[in-house]
């Protein structure tokens, strides 16, 4: 059984940094794509980055040129890191995995504030 455990979150005042990461432990293997999304409060789960088994990333509009997502495929790792953090970035990160099958980490709390 596989499991994704997640860290990095906090409190940061608006222009600052976080680091997320997300380290997938267990049986999970040949992992193809891994992502990371956030769900402010209200709203719906959206898509933040994501980054293909090949290299190829995707971001979202609102984040392009202020996050970038990487992956240790050796440790079965994926990192965000968001810098120009605005309080529109506020909500819970949940990094995602397609091995096989999809698995969600526990999420953590990113808080921006003004």
């Amino acid at each position: 059984q596989g499991q994704l455990v997640e860290s990095g979150g906090g409190l940061v005042q608006a222009g600052g940094s976080l680091r997320l990461s997300c380290a997938a432990s267990g049986s999970i293997f040949s992992i193809k794509y891994m992502a990371w999304y956030r769900q402010a409060p209200g709203k719906q789960r959206e898509l933040v980055a994501a980054i293909a088994s090949g290299g190829t990333t995707t971001y979202a509009d609102s984040v392009k040129g202020r996050f970038t997502i990487s992956r240790d495929s050796a440790k079965n790792t994926v990192y965000l890191q968001m810098n120009s953090l605005k309080p529109e970035d506020t909500g819970v990160y949940y990094c995602n995995l397609i091995a096989g099958k999809v698995y969600w980490g526990q999420g953590t709390q990113v808080t921006v504030s003004s």
